[in-house]
């Protein structure tokens, strides 16, 4: 009887570090949010499903998405965004859209800003338009 083995897949690591981001993906104009997102954030907050609703989202070109306010660093992000520590006040609520991000084990923007750094000679550049 011969024995088969396999080989046990590790999942990969991502290949980025969002603690050394300022979180540019806070920045998209959209952030999209489902029924569901509404309803996990009304959890969150202890509040019912329409202030929820009404508090926290908008529409814009047809989608339901979230608020943004004033940013220093970027023109607006989401509101859920702290300004100081640049990090989600609401990751544990946070929508399936933020939960997916960036989708894969490389993030364009940790990329590009990784290189940027590393070209300025300063760990802590943020390129700006």
């Amino acid at each position: 009887m011969a024995i088969i083995r396999t080989k046990v897949r590790r999942p990969a690591t991502p290949r980025y570090d969002c603690s050394k981001c300022p979180a540019y993906c806070c920045s998209y104009d959209r952030i999209g949010v489902t029924r569901a997102d509404i309803q996990r954030l009304a959890v969150f907050f202890g509040k019912s499903y329409l202030v929820t609703k009404l508090r926290y989202t908008k529409m814009h070109s047809g989608d339901r998405v979230l608020r943004h306010k004033k940013d220093h660093i970027y023109k607006s992000v989401c509101q859920f965004l702290d300004s100081d520590t640049r990090r989600c006040t609401v990751y544990e609520g946070r929508p399936e859209v933020c939960r997916e991000y960036p989708e894969g084990l490389t993030c364009g923007y940790y990329e590009f800003l990784s290189w940027e750094r590393e070209h300025q000679d300063d760990e802590t550049f943020i390129p700006t338009i």
